[in-house]
């Protein structure tokens, strides 16, 4: 089935809200085995609700439109759409004694705004009695068209609870089945893993996505199909073909984050890490410590941004700084000995660098990166010319230190 999805409001419109009900929409829809044709953000405008609905009933086997369901004046959908489909409103008589109900609990006024909610085109069916979360499906030209309100967490409600199950009902028999996997990876540009991929020679079943998260690259495989046992085995064969062709440039799957993977290596092998962050002040830090759990192989770090800071807590020597500059591989190996010597951790990670705009000399240039790491038994210092704005020049520093020491941690398990 083919659909569309609508949203309405003059918060979206004018970028004062993001509009975040669509992209969710339309995520569980794909998931489900239906195809968005279109998404739409438009205004509170009667006119242009109108002319933006019929078109996409035409167009499409079914239709969700979020926003403007709401009990104040300028929630306009429900009346719209009475005009537009000339379906006069009437009340919805169970939903209307729901919300009396409700305010002979809380108020003695016999009237209130939220009245308005029962009001429904003709035909429609609520999708819930519940007061507060409005939302109604109306049958059309023989298509269902789902009105959800624009509050995300109710709208979310409504389309898991209601919408999908009521969609699978009347799509019985005619279902897909999708397979999708998300493969993050890092290290290798987009265009390099576009040429490796394609010369695979997947499945022509198999829908291949790019997608730049700077500085990652994803890559989706999707797959849909009726026959759900045969396409399975097709999917999971191209996903093979794809984790042996990347190699180590992938680093997770779907919900991973390089920190998350990083943080389950670092605690499969029972090691500590610690950290000495001068240019991305905290960064990998603040990574490591977003996963749930991090305590467990994280001890901490120090961000020796001066130089003062680098001798008194790191033990980096003056004389070292004085010849070589704090942006140099000697300092990032005498940072990430200091740390580790200090904290007791099995490994240790420094990084120092110009992450600009100012700063940057000819030998130097902004960009100039060393991160070291150091173990019991081996210690190396790399070296990176990295290009971008200040806050990108401190991720991809921060992600390529994760990335160092995950790649460590794999070979250490294969040798």
């Amino acid at each position: 089935m083919l659909g569309e999805i609508i949203a309405i409001g003059n918060e979206l419109t004018s970028g004062r809200i993001a509009n975040t009900t669509s992209g969710f929409a339309a995520r569980h829809l794909f998931t489900a085995g239906y195809e968005i044709h279109a998404m739409h953000t438009i205004g509170d405008s009667p006119s242009l609700i109108g002319e933006v609905l019929k078109a996409a009933i035409n167009r499409v086997d079914f239709v969700v439109v979020t926003g403007g369901l709401g009990a104040t004046d300028d929630d306009l959908t429900t009346e719209a759409v009475a005009c537009a489909l000339d379906r006069p409103t009437i009340p919805n008589l169970e939903l209307l004694s729901q919300i009396r109900n409700h305010l002979d609990a809380i108020s003695a006024s016999p009237v209130s705004p939220l009245e308005k909610l029962a009001w429904l085109p003709q035909g429609a069916e609520a999708l819930t009695l519940q007061a507060r979360m409005s939302g109604y499906q109306l049958i059309h030209a023989n298509k269902p068209i789902f009105f959800l309100p624009g509050v995300p967490y109710q709208m979310e409600s409504l389309l898991l609870e209601q919408v999908l199950p009521r969609l699978a009902h009347w799509n019985h028999g005619r279902h897909l089945v999708t397979f999708q996997r998300i493969f993050k990876t890092f290290g290798m540009e987009e265009a390099a893993i576009n040429r490796l991929i394609v010369n695979l020679n997947l499945d022509h079943s198999i829908n291949i996505g790019y997608y730049p998260v700077f500085p990652e690259v994803h890559v989706s495989l999707t797959l849909r199909s009726p026959m759900a046992t045969k396409a399975a085995a097709l999917f999971e064969a191209a996903c093979r073909s794809v984790e042996v062709t990347l190699g180590d440039v992938i680093y997770g799957q779907d919900q991973d984050s390089l920190a998350g993977v990083t943080g389950r290596l670092l605690k499969a092998a029972n090691l500590r890490l610690a950290t000495a962050e001068s240019c991305t002040g905290g960064m990998i830090g603040h990574l490591l410590t977003q996963v749930a759990g991090s305590s467990h192989y994280y001890l901490g770090g120090v961000i020796a941004y001066a130089n003062s800071m680098k001798m008194s807590s790191l033990g980096v020597e003056e004389t070292l700084l004085a010849a070589y500059g704090a942006v140099s591989r000697e300092v990032a190996e005498a940072m990430a000995t200091g740390i580790r010597h200090r904290s007791k951790a099995d490994i240790a990670i420094s990084v120092t660098g110009v992450a600009g705009p100012d700063g940057g000399t000819i030998a130097k240039p902004v960009g100039t990166v060393f991160i070291g790491m150091t173990t019991e038994n081996e210690t190396a210092v790399h070296p990176f010319y990295f290009s971008g704005n200040r806050q990108q020049i401190q991720e991809i520093t921060a992600k390529t230190a994760l990335d160092l020491i995950r790649r460590y941690l794999l070979q250490q398990g294969r040798t």
